[in-house]
């Protein structure tokens, strides 16, 4: 049974695709489809257009709004696949036609998408009506000037950044990252202000140091956030990798995210990002470090209706007045670059044996992650640059400005330590040579003597 199972789940992540049977016979596709949850095995028969196997799965009792791991059904399947009979079929065996996958869309949505005309005049028919955003505008001189047609959103090969929100995606012949808001923002105020509050800030964002804007879907649903796709991942999964990372690595990311954040900061009126972990600071072709999204960031201007909560960030960077639900400014940033920085250095994160939700009480107890890497890791003020970052006190914090000039001091100070570690060494490599040389010569000079004299 165990085995079967097995099968089950991984056809099952599938579900909207045929299984590989080109190189197999007849009597191994019987076998494998009889593996198959025979609800997938619909989702398998709409993709492949097989109207006999749909009528005899739906006649055995079938549901015909199964849905897979992605929620969709086999409506979903045929629409993509342009396939009217299976549509008719499925629709007249009571296939519902608003029903939405995990990404918010419907079949009528899917149909459009893949311009299938005859299965859009047929889900039309049967009721379906067009997903109509929030942010839908009424006339085409009020569309905004970000405003992408998803149609030009490819999504074919895509593959999943972050579960459930971030996907790849291929815009105008480059790859981007692509957010999108699923069914429930559609009928949530609160979450519709949300994605209205980020594309406010996104667009007045223009920094290297920041994952770069590009546009937006807003009048048709799902709606959608487009960025710059960054390849290399990011800071947390490359920490993973590496460990504990040299001071002067460690120093220069940190340069690009004080550089990022200063620019936020330095805003009119100011931008907080309030989620500012690992995860969300990515990598660049060239290895330096972008600050990325800005799901829960805020205008300083902007009132709180709600305070911050661990379930929008993570509570292990989290500031102790955040945590406290007291009014906070920039300085909730500075906060969590401290343990960011912190961890660039020793290699794990700030009190990794607690778990996440005891750390911002921790915090709040003015208790702070120890430092347990050699000293000389923390050399020329570093380690006194962490403690003031994190200071229980946020008036007495640095602000950016003031970090960026530290942070190059000290990395002016590692780069010339290093070149004076180097310099000797060359220089006894050029005494070396020149007393080869002088040594090549006088045996050189020996030896014409000593035929002289012969």
């Amino acid at each position: 049974m165990e085995g079967k199972s097995a099968v089950r789940f991984t056809l099952g992540k599938q579900s909207s695709l045929a299984p590989d049977w080109h190189q197999k016979d007849s009597g191994a596709e019987q076998e494998e489809l009889e593996e198959i949850d025979p609800g997938v095995r619909l989702m398998y028969s709409a993709n492949e257009g097989n109207l006999d196997a749909i009528r005899e799965l739906l006649d055995s009792g079938i549901d015909v709004n199964f849905r897979d791991i992605d929620n969709r059904t086999a409506l979903h399947v045929a629409a993509c696949q342009g396939n009217a009979d299976v549509v008719a079929l499925l629709l007249d065996k009571g296939a519902q036609v608003d029903t939405r996958d995990r990404w918010g869309s419907t079949p009528l949505a899917d149909a459009i998408y893949y311009k299938n005309h005859d299965v859009i005049k047929l889900l039309e028919k049967r009721g379906a009506k067009p997903l109509m955003a929030p942010m839908h505008v009424n006339h085409a001189r009020e569309v905004p000037e970000y405003e992408i047609n998803p149609a030009e959103l490819d999504f074919t090969n895509s593959k999943e950044i972050t579960k459930g929100t971030f996907r790849i995606a291929s815009w105008r012949g480059i790859q981007v990252a692509v957010k999108r808001l699923g069914e429930d923002v559609i009928s949530d105020e609160e979450k519709v202000k949300a994605f209205r509050d980020e594309l406010a800030l996104l667009q007045k964002i223009r920094h290297p140091n920041v994952v770069q804007f590009l546009g937006a879907v807003t009048q048709s649903s799902p709606m959608m956030i487009v960025t710059e796709y960054l390849p290399k991942g990011d800071l947390c999964a490359y920490m993973k990798g590496k460990g504990a990372l040299k001071t002067g690595t460690a120093v220069r990311f940190a340069l690009d995210i004080a550089r990022g954040l200063n620019y936020l900061h330095e805003n009119k009126p100011p931008i907080i990002h309030r989620d500012l972990e690992p995860s969300n600071i990515l990598r660049d072709d060239s290895g330096h470090l972008k600050v990325a999204d800005f799901g829960v960031s805020k205008l300083l201007t902007v009132k709180e209706d709600k305070p911050l909560s661990c379930l929008d960030t993570s509570c292990r960077y989290v500031a102790p007045e955040v945590f406290k639900n007291e009014e906070y400014d920039t300085k909730v940033d500075v906060f969590s670059f401290a343990l960011i920085l912190q961890e660039m250095i020793e290699g794990c994160p700030p009190f990794s044996a607690k778990q996440e939700d005891e750390v911002p009480k921790s915090y709040a107890a003015k208790e702070r992650p120890p430092f347990r890497a050699p000293t000389k890791h923390y050399s020329h003020g570093l380690k006194e640059l962490i403690q003031e970052c994190w200071n229980e006190n946020p008036a007495k914090r640095p602000t950016f400005r003031q970090i960026i000039t530290r942070l190059e001091s000290i990395y002016n100070s590692i780069g010339h330590k290093r070149r004076w570690k180097v310099r000797p060494l060359k220089c006894f490599q050029n005494l070396e040579a020149m007393l080869k040389k002088d040594l090549s010569l006088s045996g050189r000079s020996r030896s014409s003597r000593s035929t002289n004299r012969g």
